[in-house]
């Protein structure tokens, strides 16, 4: 215990820091499967070069995990665990770049106790691998520009590639170094340089897995992340509750001082560019190159577009960075405290799950489910399981369920990952079928009383059985209806 009260007084941040690190660790075994962390899952069961929504680099990362460790829930949690603290451990090597000893020690507790972190640590998604390839090819960029290390610029390609071959949000690491070299009078003259370009080069070649996949299946990941949604973009039809939805987002994931903080800087920051046509220095020029395209273009977005809350998070590496320079111990403490105590209620709403979420987007009652359907399939022997409600369900029961599960691709309708697996939906005509669908927002425990029409257009005779109820002790949390169908009429055309 001295020795602890020793290191805290020499190391206060780092202590608070590792203290929220236990306090996730310890954590996980109370966390069940979100929908996302099954889909990629589903990613890693299925290797391909890349995948419909995204790239692949999250689906081989938990591929890798369950294959040295076994299928779990646990194991799931642990992947992103254990790759978000590389992240925060790059971030700590990446601050030492720009920032004093203390203030080095500052920007990591400030970002390892936001929601930021907990959510990459505790939910899989393609940001998990992004945002330490990201912050890893910024380490690498330092290097190679402000210390003349050359060979450091074919390690930023390597590591650009990767970043992007974890999420298309990386290609902003590419427009950022641009971006600084344009701007930057001293440093300028290497938009000429020969390494400069090979490290692009390498970073383009790296990326040839999502390119050849895409190649392969006529562009469709390319086209569903850019053309459908700037279609809607260009509508320019002005949502000012997607933007106050933004804010609240962003607001919960980095907590209100380093948030307001942010905003703060970066108003006058660009206000003191424009008034008097002045740059900040080399070092915090990079900086912004790297946070405030994302930082200012997906608030500008959310004017017209629903942003997700991960979309800005490559940004707040160099933007956290930025903010140590300017904030201070007591402000940073506050941000803390907030965090701490928000922190707290969020673990007693993940174990004891006071409050039920209406949505799908939860880690409460899947396993249950699934466990459920197994046994009422026992009832209906010789049938096929599938949802339709985009990924969320199907990707659950895929992980609990040894068998193969289907999407809304039994409907002929776009199924996301679903599509690209192989399945020949021809081969289950004929069959019978049981068809789960999750009512979020029940009101009571009763049968729908209508039979979707879907399923009456697919198959010869619906029944509708008995829902699944969830429960948590004694309340009723979830709700599923659940149909017996008869003799599967098949797709009407085939998914190339």
């Amino acid at each position: 215990m001295n020795q602890l009260n020793r290191f805290y007084k020499q190391h206060p941040f780092l202590t608070i820091l590792f203290a929220f690190q236990l306090f996730r660790l310890l954590l996980l075994p109370f966390f069940g499967m979100m929908p996302q962390d099954a889909y990629y899952d589903f990613y890693g069961e299925h290797l391909a070069w890349s995948y419909f929504d995204h790239p692949g680099m999250i689906g081989y990362l938990l591929r890798l995990f369950t294959t040295i460790f076994g299928k779990h829930v646990f194991v799931i949690k642990l992947a992103d665990f254990t790759v978000t603290s590389l992240t925060l451990f790059a971030f700590y090597k990446l601050a030492g770049c720009f920032l004093s000893k203390q203030k080095q020690n500052l920007a990591l507790v400030l970002v390892g106790s936001t929601f930021l972190i907990s959510i990459l640590e505790t939910i899989s998604t393609p940001d998990v691998p992004l945002l330490l390839f990201w912050t890893l090819s910024l380490i690498a960029l330092y290097h190679a520009v402000f210390r003349h290390q050359k060979l450091y610029w074919l390690l930023a390609g390597l590591l650009m590639g990767l970043a992007f071959d974890s999420k298309y949000t990386a290609v902003l690491l590419q427009i950022g170094l641009i971006l600084f070299l344009i701007f930057s009078n001293q440093y300028r003259k290497l938009l000429l340089s020969g390494w400069f370009w090979l490290s692009l080069l390498i970073s383009v070649l790296v990326t040839f897995p999502v390119f050849y996949w895409n190649y392969q299946h006529q562009f469709a990941s390319f086209l569903f992340q850019s053309a459908n949604r700037t279609g809607d973009i260009a509508k320019f039809q002005l949502k000012p509750k997607l933007f106050l939805g933004t804010i609240g987002t962003q607001l919960f994931l980095l907590l209100p001082v380093a948030f307001f903080g942010l905003v703060a800087l970066t108003f006058k920051t660009i206000k003191k560019v424009l008034v008097k046509w002045k740059l900040p220095t080399d070092q915090v020029l990079f900086l912004l190159c790297f946070f405030l395209p994302a930082f200012l273009g997906f608030f500008l977005i959310s004017l017209f577009y629903w942003v997700k809350i991960n979309w800005m998070m490559p940004s707040y590496i160099t933007g956290f960075i930025f903010l140590a320079i300017f904030i201070s111990q007591k402000s940073t403490k506050i941000n803390i405290w907030i965090a701490a105590i928000l922190h707290l209620a969020f673990a007693v709403e993940v174990i004891f799950y006071p409050v039920p979420i209406k949505s799908d987007d939860t880690w409460f009652g899947w396993q249950q489910l699934a466990k459920r359907v197994e046994t009422l399939q026992k009832t209906y022997p010789n049938t096929f399981i599938f949802s339709t409600d985009g990924y969320k369900t199907s990707a659950e029961l895929s992980f609990f369920l040894p068998q193969k599960i289907y999407a809304q691709n039994v409907f002929n309708q776009p199924a996301l990952q679903f599509d690209y697996v192989g399945d020949n939906m021809l081969l289950l005509a004929g069959k019978n079928a049981l068809f789960v669908d999750s009512d979020p927002g029940f009101k009571n425990t009763a049968k729908n009383g209508t039979i979707p029409p879907e399923l009456k257009t697919y198959f010869n005779e619906v029944q509708e059985l008995e829902p699944i109820i969830i429960k948590n002790g004694n309340s009723n949390v979830r709700k599923f209806w659940v149909y017996y169908c008869k003799g599967y009429r098949g797709p009407t055309k085939t998914i190339e």
